[in-house]
């Protein structure tokens, strides 16, 4: 049932028919409203100097963008960065430290898929998870970082930053609950729009692949893995963030007949303890020169 019910939310979001676009147009004076308080919400605040440069990575849609691998690209190519989030889907509450740099301290639960992603994959970076991301800042800042990457923080207009947006397409341009869109890309407000093929490249490849591989996996929109998957034997889709258990994976290769579970990296850091074969569709990103040079700008005039 649940897993229904997030299906038919993305595509009522992204892709609706003609039942669920009647359900948005009745719903459209809920969506007025709603993006008006964004707005109203965004005039209030007065961004303010953390001390450090503040480089946000986000898009203005729910569901996934892409955020989590150029998040990682960028956070890796600086000595003394740190990555602060909320870390959406974890078990644990305020602030946490997940990795110094040097050595993962909290296990995925505490931390959540996402974050123990970078504490895995960004070699030298410190991850931080809070919900109040000034004192994620703070916390890096004690740890001796001058540059902080925040995922999904365009929202966060407290924050002095460098807001980068990925562009996701779109049927609707309607906020919630009518469309995608959590707020707007509002009047005042400075930040880079990033669009595939331009600002940024994706690099798919499988790491230990197998005869009968079946597709499991726990993203926001996992049909946008389409573009990328090898041959698969069948399709299974979780809703974002899903803890898996053991059980139920297991549950699924027997019946399916699979060799293998082909995961995302976020699937597979909630996978990896239990002893069942995995293939990893590892998938990185090729960042353009143009972007890198806007960021290494800012970031020297922030620091």
């Amino acid at each position: 049932m649940t897993q229904s019910l997030h299906s038919w939310g993305e595509r009522y979001l992204y892709a609706p028919d003609r039942y669920q676009r009647l359900i948005s147009l009745l719903l459209l004076p809920l969506s007025w409203l709603y993006c008006a308080l964004m707005y109203w919400r965004f005039h209030l605040k007065k961004p303010l100097a953390q001390g450090v440069a503040v480089v946000s990575v986000g898009n203005l849609t729910v569901g996934g963008s892409g955020k989590t691998p150029l998040v990682s690209a960028l956070a890796g190519r600086y000595t003394d960065a740190a990555i602060v989030l909320r870390g959406y889907g974890r078990h644990s509450k305020g602030m946490a430290v997940v990795s110094d740099g040097e050595t993962i301290l909290c296990d995925v639960r505490c931390s959540g898929d996402e974050a123990m992603i970078y504490a895995q994959s960004v070699q030298g970076v410190v991850v931080i998870v809070s919900e109040e991301r000034e004192a994620g800042i703070e916390q890096a800042k004690k740890m001796g970082r001058s540059v902080i990457f925040l995922d999904d923080g365009y929202s966060k207009h407290q924050i002095e930053k460098l807001d980068l947006l990925i562009d996701v397409k779109t049927r609707s341009h309607a906020c919630l609950p009518s469309g995608p869109y959590r707020e707007r890309l509002w009047q005042g407000k400075e930040a880079l729009t990033l669009t595939e093929e331009r600002d940024f490249f994706r690099r798919v490849t499988v790491k230990d692949a197998t005869e009968r591989m079946v597709l499991v996996t726990a993203i926001a929109r996992p049909k946008r893995l389409d573009d990328f998957l090898p041959a698969v034997a069948e399709k299974h889709y979780f809703p974002d963030h899903h803890f898996f258990s053991k059980e139920e994976l297991e549950t699924i290769l027997a019946k399916s007949g699979g060799t293998s579970l082909l995961v995302t990296f976020k699937d597979q850091v909630k996978m990896e303890t239990f002893g069942l074969p995995l293939s990893l569709l590892d998938l990185e990103l090729e960042v353009s020169e143009t972007l890198l040079d806007k960021i290494d700008r800012y970031v020297e005039r922030h620091r």
